[in-house]
């Protein structure tokens, strides 16, 4: 058993700042920065303490060029000399070439298999060694399982192929090897398979010290033995971390290694982003990069952010829905959970909100489904309250009211009309000769996450050359009054 860290020995001792799934939000990273500030001028005097700053991947988002330049600067400012590529790094495929060249840092995944004309071919390491005052980290990247079902139609689908379950876990000890034969026996794998996959990862191969994790955003507190420390194949401690999504936390992990690299005391600490001001230089350059700033609109009031992001009834949510069916005059406007990565406040909205809210910039479909295609895909959907990590989240709806259990069962669901009058369907024997409009983005309407009944090339009424945040920039300024945000009970969630 391994002890929390309470006394100076002769060990070698390391603190390692750690993120993923930052998803390009950038107001976190400006606050990020001033967290990373401290770290370092509470290390600057201790020769005693390696550091390191690692990523485990999710940092960049969708394709918005601007967003994505951004992300890459935080972690180059931040000081991350390696990272995890996870799904959303892989989101730009038409400008990767240029936003690649701009990647100082390592990237790293084992696990994947890339035509050598892409891109990222030539980016893209198994693993790197960083050396920190004559002491050599081994320091090894996956990228996730289901990168395929996370990615948008593209060139990822014919070009980059990511290995299995299994051969996976092969592919991470197969690395471990190499780096031991080198004598490397300090291994960290920078990870972005989820906390499921990483627990089987440290029972199942020897040498690894460190998982710090990703994709599956939990949040690991402290260091508690069967939740985030587990015992390799030979008996050796190791450790996952993982903190959260959206930037809204970071973490730090403090290491004491004997001289056989095997850990001997540990402390894992996680910070809330919130608690930081927002770095001022940072911010200034992010601000340039995103342009002019144009106010929208302004906010009355709204509810505080969710603490579970992808199952809660979500109010902010709702107004942007409410945004997309007004806006483009549809019967229904579906909002996937996972495309709101923020929260409206009082005050005003401007370019940064938005982007911070809603930053994959998804575009959006026109579609023509029957109500039979709308309750299996929210019934599908409603099942994220019991699928690992939630995912792939619930539906938020304009024009859609529904009641659903906590075991994701959807038991009653309504169409309200333009009078929000409303109109219940029989959820057990949805009709196939009724037919709405229905708005929703390209990620989904192309069958992504899972929800292939929704890909009906056939059933295109229209595609839009801009994503829900333009909707809302359109209604805001419609809009004379400040808006006041609130739950009015579209989803009910029930015991």
């Amino acid at each position: 058993m391994i002890n929390p860290i309470n006394q100076t020995n002769n060990n070698v001792k390391t603190s390692i700042f750690y993120i993923n799934d930052y998803h390009g939000k950038s107001i976190n990273m400006e606050r990020t920065v001033t967290a990373s500030n401290e770290f370092d001028a509470r290390n600057k005097n201790k020769k005693d303490v390696d550091t390191l700053k690692l990523s485990s991947g999710d940092i960049m988002i969708g394709e918005e060029y601007a967003t994505n330049q951004i992300a890459v600067m935080f972690q180059r400012v931040l000081g991350i000399s390696a990272s995890a590529v996870g799904n959303h790094e892989y989101d730009m495929q038409e400008k990767v070439s240029t936003i690649l060249p701009q990647v100082h840092m390592n990237l790293l995944a084992c696990n994947v298999k890339i035509s050598p004309n892409n891109p990222w071919a030539k980016k893209i390491k198994s693993s790197v060694i960083e050396e920190k005052n004559g002491n050599k980290y081994g320091i090894i990247g996956t990228s996730p399982i289901d990168l395929e079902k996370r990615s948008k139609e593209g060139v990822i689908h014919k070009e980059i192929k990511v290995d299995k379950a299994k051969e996976t876990v092969q592919d991470i000890q197969d690395e471990v090897n190499k780096l031991q034969s080198q004598g490397i026996n300090k291994i960290i794998l920078l990870s972005h398979l989820g906390y499921t996959l990483d627990k089987i990862v440290a029972n199942q191969t020897q040498g690894i010290d460190v998982i710090l994790g990703g994709h599956s955003h939990d949040l690991l507190f402290d260091v508690k033995e069967g939740e985030n420390l587990f015992y390799s194949k030979t008996g050796e401690p190791v450790i996952i971390t993982q903190a959260g999504r959206d930037g809204k936390n970071f973490g730090i992990l403090n290491l004491e290694f004997d001289k056989n690299g095997v850990i001997k005391k540990v402390q894992n600490n996680l910070g809330l982003t919130r608690n930081f001001k927002r770095n001022a230089p940072v911010k200034y350059i992010f601000d340039k990069i995103f342009g002019v700033k144009e106010t929208y609109g302004y906010i009355k009031s709204a509810p505080p952010p969710l603490k579970k992001d992808l199952i809660e009834p979500n109010p902010h949510a709702y107004f942007i829905a409410d945004c997309i069916r007004k806006d483009l005059g549809c019967d229904i406007a579906i909002l996937p959970s996972p495309n709101v990565r923020g929260y409206f406040e009082s005050g005003k909205v401007d370019t940064r909100t938005l982007v911070d809210i809603l930053p994959f910039q998804n575009k959006l479909y026109k579609m023509r489904y029957c109500e039979k295609d709308i309750v299996e895909s929210f019934k599908q959907a409603a099942k994220s309250f019991t699928n690992i990590a939630n995912k792939p989240g619930i539906f938020y709806a304009s024009g859609i009211k529904y009641s659903v259990t906590q075991n994701g069962k959807i038991t009653s669901m309504a169409y309200l009309d333009r009078n929000e009058s409303e109109i219940p369907i029989d959820i057990d024997n949805p009709r196939t000769d009724k037919f709405y409009s229905v708005v929703l983005n390209d990620y989904c309407a192309q069958g992504n996450d899972g929800f292939t009944l929704l890909n009906q090339p056939h059933n295109i009424i229209e595609k839009y050359s801009f994503d829900a945040s333009q909707c809302v920039k359109n209604i805001l300024k419609q809009t004379n009054e400040p808006i006041e945000i609130k739950d009015d009970g579209r989803i009910q969630i029930i015991n």
